[in-house]
């Protein structure tokens, strides 16, 4: 059977989920914890298969914790636990090692099938937050390595000949890669290419 510790400072919440998880025949939850410092020391104690992260701790957050986890503990399989479904916080999540993400409001079934999923060495997202990934990620810009090395110099303010020269290539497709850049980034200019470089963290 699936083992499972909770983190999260809602008791309600945490009362509901123990219920839904006990009841489910396939886990169980063997210890919970509110805070960041509780939490570390549950783990010190002992790794359940599956832990159930709160982003938002009182003490701290789980970005960092999931990250300390991570480093720590890698046999320990997360799945953050969230109200927020930004998509800021959901990367950041997955980045700093989360193998899955689910939303407070998930329906029963989908924490059950977070909780196996992650414990069977999958990732997880609950539908909303899939949906929102996708969403997202159709919109990133994709830039190829030249392009990213033209919108550098760009930014550093090398004019088109001197950038030619850095890149041993004509000021012709200098120019051309230029528009395209242009067009791909939805700029009109060369001030607002550097600014949408800069805000999309593109270089």
């Amino acid at each position: 059977m699936i083992t499972v510790q909770i983190i999260d400072d809602h008791r309600v919440l945490v009362e509901g989920l123990k219920r839904i998880i006990n009841a489910s025949g396939v886990a169980r939850v063997v210890g919970t914890a509110g805070s960041v410092r509780e939490c570390k020391q549950m783990l010190s104690a002992g790794r359940a298969d599956v832990l159930l992260l709160d982003v938002h701790l009182p003490d701290g957050n789980g970005l960092d914790l999931c990250t300390h986890i991570r480093a720590t503990w890698p046999e320990v399989r997360i799945l953050a636990l969230s109200s927020y479904s930004e998509y800021a916080t959901v990367s950041a999540m997955l980045a700093n090692g989360a193998n899955g993400y689910i939303l407070k409001n998930a329906m029963p079934e989908e924490v059950l099938q977070g909780v196996q999923s992650v414990a069977g060495g999958e990732k997880f997202l609950c539908e909303e937050v899939d949906l929102l990934l996708k969403r997202q990620e159709s919109t990133v810009v994709k830039l190829t390595r030249q392009e990213v090395e033209l919108l550098r110099l760009i930014c550093e303010g090398y004019t088109n000949v001197e950038i030619a020269k850095k890149m041993y290539l004509a000021v012709e497709t200098i120019n051309s890669y230029r528009k395209n850049l242009l067009f791909k980034l939805n700029a009109n200019n060369t001030a607002a290419l550097v600014k949408k470089a800069i805000e999309e963290r593109l270089i």
